[in-house]
């Protein structure tokens, strides 16, 4: 996930602030996914659960991403996909659906695991995780072809 955001950044970074500040939140994201997961490049030193703290953190962050792909930035796409072309737009249409599924897999983890009522929880997060990264893995795919149709089809100079 890391390689494909590297290369999304050199693909479409510097073509709008708003992007550049979504790929730099998605790697922000991405960076404490890893941390919570204990996955390289950034494992724990000591194999154990990661804190109450740190998964808050991350929910805070998902939600986050996720709240910015929805309140900001597919508006501003969808705006430039609508005046620049018919296909674009509907396109735009198509692709946001599919992103919407993510998002209540992503909020559905946020409220498991943002408040954890029960540390019991903690033994699920491994699989909980695994399953949250396909799906933001798929999700990120959508957002790119958001953005590959604005960078090829459409001047996004700001």
């Amino acid at each position: 996930m890391l390689t494909k955001l590297e290369k999304a950044e050199q693909r479409w970074g510097g073509s709008n602030s708003l992007i550049d500040q979504w790929l730099n939140n998605r790697r922000k994201l991405l960076i404490q996914y890893f941390t919570l997961a204990g996955l390289a490049p950034y494992t724990r030193a000591e194999k154990s659960l990661p804190s109450t703290d740190e998964i808050k953190q991350f929910c805070a962050q998902l939600v986050d991403y996720v709240s910015e792909g929805h309140f900001e930035v597919y508006d501003n796409l969808v705006s430039a996909c609508e005046k620049n072309s018919a296909t674009s737009k509907n396109t735009a249409q198509l692709l946001l659906p599919q992103i919407s599924k993510s998002t209540d897999l992503a909020l559905d983890f946020n409220d498991k695991y943002s408040e954890m009522a029960d540390e019991k929880i903690l033994y699920q997060l491994d699989g909980d995780l695994s399953a949250l990264a396909q799906t933001m893995e798929s999700r990120f795919e959508l957002e790119d072809k958001l953005l590959e149709i604005l960078h090829t089809r459409h001047s996004l100079k700001a």
